[in-house]
Formats: C-alpha cells, structure tokens, sequence
C-alpha cells in the first residue's frame, strides 16, 4: 500500500514537472513568436500562474494583470515625466497601494505591480518608457494566457498531502 502511494505520488510529480516545462517553453517560444527583448519574463509568468486548479489559476491571473497594467502605467507615466531616481520610486511605490485599493486588487497585485514598477522604472533602458512597459505587458500577458490554456486544456489534479 505505501508503495503503491509513493509511486501515485511520484507520477504525480514527474506529470507537473513535464507539464511546467511544457507551458513554460509554449510560453517562451511565443513570446520570441511576437520577438519582445525579454521573453523570460513570459516563461516566469507562467511558472507564476501555474496552479492545481482552474479558479487558483484565474485568481492568480487576474491579480497578476491588474498589477503589472497599474506597474506598467505608472511607471511609463512617471518616467516619461519625472525620470528614475531613488525619490521618485519610493513615491510611486506608496502611491500604487491606493491604486490597486481603488480597482479592488489585493495585495498580490501590489506585489506584482510593485515589481513591474520596478523593471520599468529603475532599469535603464534606451527605448522609451511606454515602449518598456508595453513590452513588460506584453511578455506578462502572454505568459497569464499561456498558463491559463494549459489550466483548462491540461488541467492538473491536487496536490498529494505533503508527508515526506
């Protein structure tokens, strides 16, 4: 009986390895497909996402959306403006809490905006700020529906209880 337990667990964890590579590949090679600057942040996206269930994977894509549109903006909007420096990122860190309040976004969306916030504004980067943050978009989005395909298409059953 453990035995049998142990291999279910094992298939269980050799199917979600196979599963996450292929999502995570699908994800990059589509992002090289649209020929964005950093298509790793596709494949991280999903990794992200990758849930058990279907609504864990909605939740998680949503909030990741909300916040990487809000990080994305602000950050465009700042740094065509204002430029990047310590000050100004520190502001607009603070201000994105009362945003992500204000289109009901939990804290998660802050976190994922925060870091979007972040790449766009403190890398430094000859193109212009919209375009970075388009980019950044871009790469996230496709990486959400990337995850969210493969949530349906593939779905993956419960986690096994962690014992070991």
């Amino acid at each position: 009986m453990q035995a049998r337990r142990a291999s279910k667990e094992h298939l269980t964890f050799v199917e979600h390895s196979v599963r996450t590579a292929v999502a995570t590949t699908v994800s990059l090679l589509a992002a090289r497909l649209f020929r964005l600057p950093e298509t790793y942040w596709a494949a991280i996206t999903t990794l992200v996402i990758t849930q058990s269930s279907l609504g864990a994977a909605f939740s998680v894509s949503r909030q990741r959306f909300m916040g990487t549109v809000l990080g994305a903006l602000l950050g465009a909007l700042v740094a065509t403006y204002f430029g990047s420096n310590f000050l100004v990122f520190s502001v607009c860190i603070l201000i994105l809490g009362p945003l992500c309040f204000l289109v009901r976004a939990d804290r998660s969306a802050y976190r994922f905006g925060g870091v979007t916030l972040t790449i766009v504004l403190m890398i430094p980067r000859s193109d212009p700020p919209w375009q970075v943050a388009f980019h950044r978009f871009a790469e996230v989005s496709i990486g959400i529906v990337v995850a969210l395909l493969f949530a349906i298409v593939w779905p993956e059953g419960e986690d096994p209880p962690a014992g070991r």
